[in-house]
């Protein structure tokens, strides 16, 4: 059973071309998946045939997905909307700071930082009548470090 529960207020920082965002203001979900890829190291058994299948971490996985509020302006400035940021990270390799819960990194507020994340393509118009306009991004790939201090 959890022990400590928290109303999530999650800051998401994209850095790319020596410029950074907080798209903190425009997220309305994030989600992190980081893990391994699996490598299979089944061996033959001195005593006969393997029972099962037996596994070892490869390389790092890591996916983070938005749900963000769209916006459009001008340039790609640290003050820019959505439409232009995403525009100016698709294709190329961004760094993602990721905390469940506010800027301040402890064992209870875990950042992660994914450098090398990828940004394939987004839709950069996505509008229903009388809904507010959203779009879902997906960063893929990159490695990720988890730090507490």
């Amino acid at each position: 059973m959890a022990t400590q529960t928290f109303l999530s207020n999650a800051t998401v920082n994209l850095t790319q071309g020596g410029t950074t965002w907080d798209l903190s203001d425009q997220c309305s979900a994030v989600t992190l998946t980081v893990g391994n890829e699996p490598l299979e190291s089944t061996a033959f058994s001195s005593s006969g045939a393997p029972t099962g299948r037996s596994y070892v971490a490869g390389l790092q996985s890591v996916e983070v997905s938005l749900t963000m509020y769209l916006s459009y302006g001008a340039t790609a400035t640290p003050d820019t909307e959505v439409e232009t940021v995403l525009a100016a990270c698709v294709g190329k390799s961004s760094t993602l700071v990721i905390s469940p819960s506010g800027a301040t990194e402890s064992p209870s507020n875990p950042e992660y930082t994914i450098t090398g994340a990828y940004l394939e393509s987004f839709t950069p118009i996505n509008s229903s009548f009388g809904e507010l306009a959203t779009v879902e991004v997906t960063f893929t790939g990159g490695t990720f470090v988890r730090d507490i201090t």
